[in-house]
């Protein structure tokens, strides 16, 4: 597996936006977490944002200083044909469709055109039926180059929050911990509206959560609860090397026995 940047220059640990990203409002390093053990997170492994289609020349220098190497993204092949703003030579984008809409119709029925697909009411659905969506994201970032991994969606909340979701359980994080990493981008949300010109659907969510007898909040807690590592890892068939550099955070993180 590739090893992680040399974090020993990064900021203390409980920074979660290193340093702003020209272009970006919820960019965020997943570092600094607490995990079960009473360690944090290490920092400079894996970083989540909204879309890079936004990043400004200058964001991508400060990328740059922060090790990010790879881009993960997460979005259906239509989103990424709207893309216009130029990468730069240094960076490595790996595109993962996470959500699989043309390949499962019959599985979106039920999310998709009801907004559910907007609330975190889809993710144990998702993990449970359609393994091998977020196992092929966990193998692209496992096996990225050596350097930072970036891994976004449109708006830096669903696909990208499920994967945090999972990413963060992979490395033992606190229960609660990762619960606030998807809460800062439901908060963030006016500021997103804002620089994206689009509304902001927190009311509206919470509206849906509430018709199917919950909440974001619990919503969010009973994917976060519910769902096994071990179990996607089975049914998604990635192999060793792929669950260990999961595990450990790309060799950040001691393995355990």
């Amino acid at each position: 597996m590739p090893s992680s940047p040399d974090t020993a220059s990064l900021p203390a640990a409980d920074a979660r936006v290193l340093r702003p990203v020209e272009g970006l409002v919820n960019f965020r390093d997943l570092g600094g977490r607490r995990r079960r053990d009473g360690t944090l997170t290490p920092h400079g492994v894996f970083f989540r944002s909204e879309t890079v289609d936004l990043i400004r020349p200058r964001g991508w220098d400060t990328l740059h200083a922060l090790g990010v190497r790879t881009v993960v993204d997460l979005r259906q092949p239509p989103e990424r044909a709207r893309d216009t703003a130029a990468r730069p030579d240094w960076l490595t984008t790996v595109p993962v469709d996470l959500d699989g809409l043309a390949e499962n119709p019959e599985f979106w029925e039920g999310y998709w055109n009801n907004g559910l697909m907007g609330t975190p009411l889809y993710y144990l659905p998702h993990l449970t039926r359609l393994p091998d969506r977020m196992g092929a994201v966990l193998q692209a970032l496992a096996d990225a180059p050596p350097g930072g991994v970036l891994f976004h969606c449109m708006a830096g909340r669903d696909r990208t929050g499920m994967t945090a979701m999972v990413l963060l359980a992979a490395v033992d994080a606190e229960p609660e911990e990762i619960r606030e990493d998807y809460f800062e981008t439901v908060r963030n949300a006016d500021a997103f509206a804002a620089a994206t010109g689009r509304p902001n659907p927190e009311a509206e969510s919470e509206r849906l959560c509430a018709g199917q007898g919950t909440s974001m909040d619990g919503a969010f807690r009973a994917a976060a609860d519910g769902f096994s590592l071990d179990r996607l890892f089975d049914d998604a068939g990635l192999p060793e090397a792929v669950r260990t550099g999961i595990r450990t955070w790309r060799g950040a993180v001691p393995s355990t026995p």
